[in-house]
Protein backbone atom coordinates (compact mmCIF):
# COMPACT_ATOMS: atom_id res chain seq x y z
CA UNK A 1 0.00 0.00 0.00
CA UNK A 2 1.34 3.44 -0.92
CA UNK A 3 0.62 6.61 0.97
CA UNK A 4 -0.09 9.56 -1.25
CA UNK A 5 -0.67 12.92 0.31
CA UNK A 6 -2.14 16.06 -1.09
CA UNK A 7 -0.61 19.30 0.04
CA UNK A 8 -3.00 22.20 -0.22
CA UNK A 9 -1.54 25.51 -1.29
CA UNK A 10 -4.08 27.66 -3.15
CA UNK A 11 -7.60 27.27 -1.77
CA UNK A 12 -10.88 29.15 -1.97
CA UNK A 13 -11.99 31.46 0.83
CA UNK A 14 -14.64 29.15 2.36
CA UNK A 15 -12.11 26.35 2.98
CA UNK A 16 -9.44 28.85 4.09
CA UNK A 17 -11.95 30.19 6.60
CA UNK A 18 -12.62 26.73 8.00
CA UNK A 19 -8.93 25.88 8.28
CA UNK A 20 -7.79 29.15 9.87
CA UNK A 21 -10.79 30.22 11.94
CA UNK A 22 -11.02 33.62 10.24
CA UNK A 23 -14.50 34.46 9.03
CA UNK A 24 -14.94 35.01 5.32
CA UNK A 25 -15.66 38.66 6.08
CA UNK A 26 -12.44 39.00 8.10
CA UNK A 27 -10.48 37.48 5.21
CA UNK A 28 -11.99 39.93 2.74
CA UNK A 29 -11.25 42.83 5.13
CA UNK A 30 -7.58 41.80 5.41
CA UNK A 31 -7.42 41.73 1.61
CA UNK A 32 -9.18 45.09 1.29
CA UNK A 33 -6.99 46.70 3.96
CA UNK A 34 -3.77 45.45 2.36
CA UNK A 35 -2.80 43.16 5.24
CA UNK A 36 -2.66 40.26 2.79
CA UNK A 37 -1.11 41.07 -0.58
CA UNK A 38 -2.24 39.99 -4.02
CA UNK A 39 0.24 37.62 -5.61
CA UNK A 40 1.66 36.68 -2.22
CA UNK A 41 -1.17 35.79 0.16
CA UNK A 42 -3.95 35.57 -2.41
CA UNK A 43 -4.59 35.69 -6.12
CA UNK A 44 -7.54 35.69 -8.42
CA UNK A 45 -8.17 32.56 -10.43
CA UNK A 46 -9.02 32.81 -14.11
CA UNK A 47 -12.72 32.89 -13.22
CA UNK A 48 -12.16 35.85 -10.85
CA UNK A 49 -12.55 33.92 -7.59
CA UNK A 50 -10.06 34.68 -4.86
CA UNK A 51 -7.74 31.84 -3.86
CA UNK A 52 -5.68 31.99 -0.68
CA UNK A 53 -2.14 30.69 -0.28
CA UNK A 54 -1.85 28.56 2.84
CA UNK A 55 1.94 28.53 2.84
CA UNK A 56 2.07 32.34 2.70
CA UNK A 57 -0.52 32.49 5.48
CA UNK A 58 1.62 30.28 7.74
CA UNK A 59 4.67 32.46 7.04
CA UNK A 60 2.57 35.55 7.87
CA UNK A 61 1.49 33.98 11.18
CA UNK A 62 5.11 33.21 12.07
CA UNK A 63 6.41 36.71 11.24
CA UNK A 64 7.70 38.77 14.11
CA UNK A 65 6.83 42.45 14.11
Amino acid sequence: MTTDSIQLEWILIPLFSKLTGYTENAIRCKIRDGVWLEGKHYRRAQDGRITMNLRAYYRWVEEKT
